[in-house]
């Protein structure tokens, strides 16, 4: 039962691990993926842009988040009406 235990153990540190890898693998995706939008968006003024840069890199995947809600789902609400 103990030999049994032991064995278990390095599968589920390396399912862990697995997992770990792809959820930060992913989050980091969505972070350059917000970033290159977020250059590529045209805003009114330029400062917006600078400042939504700022955003993001320093706050890193909660910036990313942000600008996600602040700016994309809005842009995409607008043009549906």
């Amino acid at each position: 039962m103990i030999m049994n235990q032991f064995m278990m153990g390095p599968g589920i540190f390396f399912s862990f691990m697995l997992f770990a890898f792809l959820a930060g693998a992913i989050l980091f995706a969505f972070w350059i993926w917000m970033i290159i939008d977020c250059i590529k968006r045209d805003f009114k003024k330029d400062v917006e842009k600078v400042v939504w840069i700022l955003v993001i890199v320093l706050l890193g995947f909660l910036g990313a988040l942000i600008y996600f809600f602040v700016v994309k789902i809005h842009d995409k609400k607008k043009h549906k009406k």
